[in-house]
């Protein structure tokens, strides 16, 4: 297949469009120091976190070597970071290496007359998105008191069962276990589960 007619790659076609913007390359050394410093540690405590010579970090810091990948790794084991974060620039006001784990039935829970919300990635503040599994409890728009809007984006996922997506601009659209759906949260939109047993959707909904 000729390089014209080869199908581009979604990060192309992306690209494309608009959605993603080039990030300059990152100075290795001076990222490094950046994270040791935000940790308050000297040249010799990082080293020993690390396992590698003071000299070799000072290289590295000062751009005077080309570290092996063996070292990189254990520098970002040493940071308590991955490898992929050393390359990574830091965005403002964002804590490196933030993470939490919402085990099986663990989320917390939120009732309503139509769903039953279970917030996922609770424990985390300054979130850029707010994650939650639901239990579709609605059978028919008529449940609703009028569209549900708020600010955002929101990514829609069917886990078990089969819904029917309403939303106001488009037609109603049925969707079974595995079907997605991307939409503006800001236009009006209601899901009713059409399944015998309540139906399960992962929602995620953008909060930047």
């Amino acid at each position: 297949m000729s390089a014209e007619t080869r199908r581009p790659s979604l990060i192309q076609l992306a690209r494309e469009n608009g959605e993603t913007e080039a990030v300059p390359p990152v100075d290795l050394g001076a990222r490094v120091r950046e994270l040791r410093k935000a940790r308050s540690w000297t040249l010799e405590q990082a080293a020993s976190q690390a396992g590698l010579a003071r000299s070799t970090l000072s290289k590295i810091e000062n751009g005077q070597m080309s570290p092996t990948y063996d070292a990189l790794k254990k520098l970002a084991v040493g940071l308590e970071i991955s490898v992929p974060q050393l390359f990574t620039p830091p965005v403002a006001g964002q804590i490196n290496g933030r993470m939490t784990v919402t085990k099986s039935g663990e989320g917390r829970g939120q009732a309503t007359t139509t769903y039953e919300h279970e917030l996922l990635g609770d424990a985390l503040r300054k979130k850029q998105m707010l994650p939650y599994r639901a239990k579709v409890r609605a059978r028919r728009m008529e449940e609703f008191d009028g569209w549900v809007r708020h600010d955002g984006e929101e990514f829609l996922y069917v886990l078990t069962g089969m819904i029917r997506l309403y939303t106001e601009f488009y037609e109603p659209v049925e969707m079974r276990r595995g079907d997605s759906a991307y939409y503006d949260a800001t236009m009006g939109h209601n899901v009713v589960s059409l399944s015998d047993e309540d139906a399960t959707i992962l929602w995620v909904t953008s909060l930047a």
